[in-house]
């Protein structure tokens, strides 16, 4: 007896969807939501930065006077900045990309700046504020737009020292 045995291949289709493979089942696996980070000094310092940076915001605004003006630019730039970092931490964006960028680096950068500005609008945003007569009605706002300026100052400020550490400590000469 002769047996015969036959192998039976199915013929590609081109027209059907391509295999799904893990990675094609989710087209952002690549995200991974971190929210431990928020529970460490750098993530507590940057949810601090964003409460104040609201809080700065709404009691300076609207803006009447030039002094005010530039304390809102400054508290709305540092927010969209913080926005930003929280977004990069939040979604793991640092360590899913292949960018070379010094993240380290640009953070330390971008609290420093965030922290001179904020030193110098909350100063400017005093002054203003102060040379209101006592009886005009948004003079309370003011004083206490800069008041928060004063305190969200020293949250970046301490940011900037803490990135500062970080920063020269994984520097190599």
């Amino acid at each position: 007896m002769t047996e015969t045995v036959v192998n039976v291949q199915e013929a590609p289709n081109n027209n059907a969807p391509p295999s799904k493979g893990p990675a094609a089942d989710q087209p952002l696996a690549w995200i991974n939501i971190n929210v431990d980070y928020f529970k460490t000094t750098p993530g507590l310092l940057k949810v601090a930065e964003f409460v104040l940076g609201i809080l700065c915001m709404s009691l300076a605004s609207p803006a009447y006077y030039s002094g005010t003006h530039f304390f809102l630019f400054v508290a709305v730039v540092s927010f969209i900045g913080t926005l930003i970092w929280i977004a990069i931490y939040l979604l793991g964006i640092r360590e899913a990309t292949n960018f070379p960028i010094n993240w380290l680096l640009t953070e330390y950068v971008n609290t420093a700046i965030c922290t001179i500005c904020y030193i110098i609008a909350f100063i400017l945003q005093l002054i203003v504020s102060s040379s209101l007569h006592p009886g005009h009605y948004r003079r309370g706002s003011s004083i206490a737009a800069g008041v928060f300026g004063i305190i969200n100052a020293v949250v970046y400020g301490f940011a900037t020292y803490l990135l500062h550490l970080e920063w020269k400590g994984t520097r190599t000469n």
